[in-house]
């Protein structure tokens, strides 16, 4: 840790991120990129830029709205993912916009896209041409399908999580499928191409050279599908679908309390002995049906009915409270707005406000933070915020590149900026 005196560094300080990226999984992963330190500058089109500019809802001067009112309300999903990066504007369908992405690419370690498979290269900025400009360059792809699939599909969290099987990993059996209520293949797709970005800038170090880093999507999130054995359940007999409770773990899950729901994991023998404490049935211990980890497993449903019969009858504060004595582990459901002001959390930054550049709120606005804990540095994001498209194109093309004033308003003049 930090003696006091000396400056805590953010881990990624010093290395320069060209972000083509726009929606949720591209953004997502140069986000992480900035608030681990890294310079990231957002590139968008000129005319109408990332659409996640245009998401509901929307926060300025009246508050938080359902539809833009004024020019300078922001949408809560911009505000968030573009947090610490620089907003430039730019044209990558025309000539002189290509030449300035070169010239981006050449004071650049990383680049990162979420085009559709091929688009980068269609449009003359794949990773073979950014590694003629500069061979160091780490080049990410962050497609649906990966960057060799050729069916031109487009992938929306909702069509990966269809796809991947996670919707029949959830849900009562004979029930329909079941949408995960996060965008969880936007999310997760994002954190592996971090690690493989991570992983190409260590290889670098000995090597000399980038490489192109290809994560799907689809890929990411299967893998986590994968990683209960689902044909060996079926073929043991074992239902893959129990809703709110894991009866290959029995007692595992959530059960419903008086005024809300309880999560409990009694898996192992003195928990499942604590379990049958606080419920009052001590005996339930020596029930052959229930007296072992087995015989409970086989016997998930009857054991899962007993818990609710208990659970279903006290408030949940009383339900914790008893289980907790028992040593058992046991959480509320809560909802979401209530997690995220855990104080826990909040003190970890694994959470952060949210605030308009200019306008207050009167309610607290969270989002996500970087829920990663370092010994020797720190974590955060830079003030830097592209309100408007192309809000710093001063301060990249000039300050960075070297334009000077005459090539600005000539790349203005041609659209290409």
């Amino acid at each position: 840790m930090s003696n006091g005196s000396d400056v805590m560094h953010r881990p990624l300080e010093g290395l320069t991120v060209i972000d083509l990226t726009r929606a949720l999984a591209g953004p997502y992963c140069t986000l992480l990129l900035a608030g681990l330190g890294a310079k990231v500058i957002k590139v968008e089109e000129p005319c109408g830029g990332d659409m996640a500019r245009e998401n509901s809802p929307y926060l300025g001067r009246d508050g938080i709205t359902v539809e833009r009112s004024h020019d300078d309300d922001i949408s809560l999903s911009h505000l968030t993912r573009a947090r610490g990066k620089l907003g430039v504007s730019l044209d990558l369908k025309s000539e002189a916009g290509r030449e300035v992405f070169f010239d981006l690419v050449r004071q650049a370690d990383i680049v990162v896209e979420n085009f559709t498979a091929g688009t980068s290269d269609r449009l003359g900025v794949g990773y073979q041409a950014c590694r003629a400009v500069n061979p160091r360059v780490v080049f990410a792809s962050l497609s649906g399908f990966g960057a060799n699939d050729r069916d031109g599909g487009k992938a929306m969290d909702v069509i990966v999580q269809a796809l991947s099987g996670a919707m029949f990993t959830s849900g009562e059996p004979g029930q329909p499928p079941v949408r995960i209520g996060i965008p969880i293949a936007d999310m997760l797709a994002p954190v592996f191409t971090v690690i493989g970005i991570l992983a190409a800038i260590e290889q670098r170090h000995r090597t000399g050279t980038g490489q192109h880093i290809d994560v799907s999507m689809l890929g990411a999130l299967t893998s986590f599908v994968a990683i209960e054995n689902w044909s060996a359940m079926a073929a043991a007999g074992m239902p893959s679908r129990t809703g709110l409770t894991v009866q290959r773990l029995s007692p595992f899950g959530v059960f419903e309390c008086k005024d809300g729901y309880a999560a409990v994991v009694a898996v192992h023998e003195p928990l499942a002995r604590g379990l049958f404490a606080a419920m009052g049935e001590p005996e339930l211990g020596e029930d052959p049906r229930f007296c072992n980890r087995d015989a409970r497993v086989a016997n998930a449903v009857e054991l899962e009915a007993r818990i609710n019969a208990w659970s279903r009858q006290l408030p949940l504060v009383e339900v914790v409270k008893a289980l907790e004595a028992q040593g058992v582990p046991v959480a509320p459901v809560r909802h979401p707005e209530d997690a995220l002001v855990d104080p826990r959390v909040v003190e970890r930054k694994e959470t952060m406000a949210v605030a308009h550049p200019t306008h207050g709120s009167s309610i607290d606005l969270r989002t996500a933070g970087i829920p990663i804990q370092f010994s020797g540095a720190t974590t955060g994001f830079d003030e830097a915020l592209p309100v408007s498209i192309g809000q710093h194109n001063d301060a990249v093309y000039r300050d960075l590149l070297g334009y000077d004033d005459d090539k600005i308003a000539a790349l203005k003049q041609a659209g290409a900026i």
